[in-house]
């Protein structure tokens, strides 16, 4: 398989991914589609340097987070998610918790930095120790981290009367 052939079988399988964490990190669909095309582009540039240490998913991973967080250092002020993201699901939609969704997804932009790239990858349903390797912490304080996030994140709920 060439370089170009097996590029474009992982752009396939992780840019999904990858996406989702752009978007978690900015709430903006325009510079998440900026960031994730930012990740590729490096993705591409070194390919040929990647020596196959971890996955090369947990690689892409750990790309998108630094490129993330250095675009947010130099913006140097925090994003929410667009009215526009929020009200694009129709009203008519009658799933239940389509609102609940759209809540939990308000709450995850409202998180710390580090706090969203984890629940998004654990969303993602990334391995623990896959998670650590590309936030750079332990397991157990990955564990750690997740428990609070959650307890966080249903304290949201209820105070929501959504629980």
């Amino acid at each position: 398989m060439s370089k170009k052939e097996n590029f474009e079988s992982i752009y396939r399988q992780y840019s999904p991914g990858i996406k989702r964490v752009c978007f978690n990190y900015t709430g903006d669909e325009l510079l998440s589609d900026d960031l994730l095309q930012e990740t590729f582009i490096i993705v591409w540039k070194n390919f040929d340097q990647f020596r196959n240490e971890s996955k090369i998913s947990t690689w892409i991973y750990r790309i998108a987070v630094n490129i993330c967080l250095t675009s947010i250092k130099k913006r140097k002020k925090e994003i929410w998610v667009s009215d526009g993201h929020l009200n694009s699901i129709s009203e008519e939609e009658t799933y239940d918790n389509t609102k609940d969704l759209n809540f939990l997804n308000k709450c995850i932009t409202e998180l710390k930095e580090a706090d969203r790239i984890i629940i998004t990858l654990v969303l993602e349903e990334k391995p623990y120790d896959e998670i650590s390797e590309i936030m750079g912490i332990s397991e157990n304080n990955l564990r750690v981290k997740i428990h609070r996030i959650k307890k966080e994140l249903t304290e949201k709920f209820k105070q929501n009367g959504r629980i």
